[in-house]
């Protein structure tokens, strides 16, 4: 069987969990099938890409730029027996291959562009775009991959014309090869972290859906001894940048031991950072599984996260982490008990290595990638 993989990110340039997905996913299919790999931006080794820079769509919204794209992705999958595409950037291209070729579409629910009206933002009327698209494509495939029961459920809440029976409910994974206790603390030194202290972590975007300004305003209520270890990326519009960087000087007047990265650091790296918490935080307002929630967990490190989409189908509250319950009326509280979970967990050093020694275990058993790979290639079977 010859699978197409259509997909915006693909390493090098991997800057979120769909990305992360798709690299993973892809290194555990060429074990099973032949596939193709169709990406966005500049070439690189394993993959196709294709440009995002239309010169004749300069200055026109990005939207546009993504459906040129997508054109350009589908006239190059002709010799695929099942095309398989990954978010919205994607899903246009993997629409109208299946159009073309007269092959079946799979198309994997990373995120759902309704559930996260923020992007209106960044886009523009391009919201409007990006989710008719997506509309489009899971109207339309054969298959719907969810990547929790809740995004399953969804996924039919916001499109009511996709039948549930072509969803199925195939998790992320983890490589608990790569993501495993990891004692150097090079990174940690550069950054000046205090050896003798407890920190949180916290890896990822700086975007509404992370909740980064959430856990910043939690931090004033945090254990005076509690280091705060940020690797965050640009944020994604000059207002949220300008709201985050007021947050962080509030904190840092507030208390010391307040560390924020922001550049991408190499996994490596990222997997020291991770190692080295008391407790990984991830204080999501919109999260279809959360992938970085099972790096932390293979790591051997407690998490403290939000009780929302499909957090609770990796982080079992009580056992490998606390969940603290989300009331959008009532952000403060929410930030307040946020912190209260975070001291409960980094203040007691026993109960925190139970929760990462659980939570290794747990991604070890459950999460594996070679299983997903098995899983979605039954899939493919099924649908041609």
């Amino acid at each position: 069987m010859r699978a197409a993989i259509l997909t915006r990110e693909f390493p090098p340039d991997v800057y979120g969990g769909a990305g992360v997905h798709v690299d993973f996913l892809v290194r555990e299919l060429r074990r099973l099938i032949d596939v193709d790999v169709h990406c966005m931006g500049e070439p690189r080794e394993g993959a196709t890409a294709h440009s995002e820079k239309d010169p004749r769509l300069a200055g026109a919204n990005a939207a546009l730029q993504v459906l040129s794209t997508d054109l350009e992705m589908a006239a190059a999958v002709s010799e695929a027996e099942v095309l398989h595409a990954h978010t919205w950037y994607a899903g246009m291209a993997g629409h109208l291959g299946k159009l073309l070729y007269d092959v079946p579409l799979v198309m994997t629910a990373h995120s759902l562009e309704p559930h996260r009206p923020w992007k209106a933002e960044q886009l523009g009327g391009g919201y409007q775009v990006s989710t008719w698209a997506e509309r489009t494509a899971y109207e339309n495939a054969d298959a719907v991959v969810a990547v929790s029961h809740q995004m399953a459920a969804d996924v039919v809440d916001a499109y009511p014309a996709v039948d549930p029976s072509r969803v199925h409910v195939i998790h992320n994974g983890i490589d608990t090869d790569f993501y495993r206790p990891d004692p150097d603390r090079s990174v940690l030194d550069r950054l000046g972290v205090d050896p003798d202290r407890p920190y949180l972590a916290f890896v990822g975007r700086i975007t509404r859906q992370k909740g980064v300004p959430h856990l910043l305003r939690a931090g004033l209520h945090l254990d005076p001894s509690i280091q705060l270890v940020l690797l965050a990326g640009a944020a994604d519009t000059p207002e949220l940048k300008a709201e985050t960087d007021e947050a962080i000087a509030d904190l840092r007047a507030s208390r010391d031991g307040v560390f924020v990265e922001s550049t991408m650091l190499p996994r490596e790296e990222v997997r020291q950072v991770l190692t080295g918490a008391a407790v990984f935080c991830c204080p999501s307002v919109y999260e279809p599984l959360g992938i970085v929630n099972l790096e932390a967990m293979a790591c051997e490190t407690a998490v403290v996260a939000s009780r929302i989409g499909g957090i609770p189908e990796v982080v079992q509250d009580g056992e490998t982490g606390l969940l603290v319950d989300l009331d959008p009326q009532d952000p403060a509280g929410f930030e307040r008990a946020f912190a209260e979970a975070v001291d409960a967990v980094a203040l007691d050093p026993v109960r925190a290595e139970a929760m990462g020694t659980a939570g290794r275990r747990r991604a070890v058993e459950q999460f594996a990638w070679a299983q997903i790979a098995e899983q979605t290639v039954a899939l493919y079977d099924s649908v041609r």
